[in-house]
């Protein structure tokens, strides 16, 4: 695997990165079975190799870090000379942007789906009603945030059961929009 693509499936896969308190090397919990054999073998502080079957990257932590505006840690990793930037967030934010992802298991799936908010905003326009019947990527509702106006699209065909969102409403990573059945 070529080292651009070890750097974007490490950033795609990362399920969970933590430090320790004496080593900034970060600990990686992978989901992607293709990345299950990967190994991590610590070389000093803020430095280790990264294993993948006869294949061996060196790693540096570079720095310390530094927080971005809403509180994530953002760490520079070099990886054989690749500049991989990864952030970390709070966990109590990381279960909030779960809970806002809907992947396409949860848009085939039968039963109801709530529909939430995946960046915090203001709602400007509520285009359904209770009972209404929606076809997959129908407009459902209208979302600001930062001046930009965002479409919340139904992800499958269905009826409107329940609506939360109100014109004028603000909404935070999280909250429950509409519920389809």
């Amino acid at each position: 695997m070529k080292m651009p693509a070890v750097a974007e499936a490490l950033r795609a896969a990362v399920a969970q990165a933590t430090r320790l308190d004496d080593d900034p090397v970060l600990v990686l919990a992978v989901d992607d079975p293709a990345l299950a054999g990967l190994q991590l073998e610590r070389q000093g502080p803020g430095r280790a190799i990264l294993v993948d079957g006869t294949t061996r990257r060196r790693i540096l932590v570079a720095g310390e870090g530094r927080r971005t505006r809403d509180g994530a840690l953002a760490l520079d990793v070099v990886v054989d000379g690749w500049r991989v930037e990864v952030e970390l967030e709070p966990a109590r934010r990381a279960l909030l942007r779960d809970q806002a992802r809907r992947g396409r298991a949860d848009a085939g799936a039968l039963g109801p789906l709530q529909i939430r908010a995946v960046i915090p905003g203001r709602i400007v326009a509520v285009s359904v009603t209770r009972g209404d019947a929606l076809e997959s990527g129908q407009q459902m509702l209208v979302l600001e945030a930062m001046k930009m106006q965002n479409e919340v699209r139904a992800p499958r065909s269905g009826t409107v059961e329940q609506i939360t969102a109100v014109v004028g409403q603000n909404v935070e990573v999280g909250d429950l929009l509409v519920v389809i059945t």
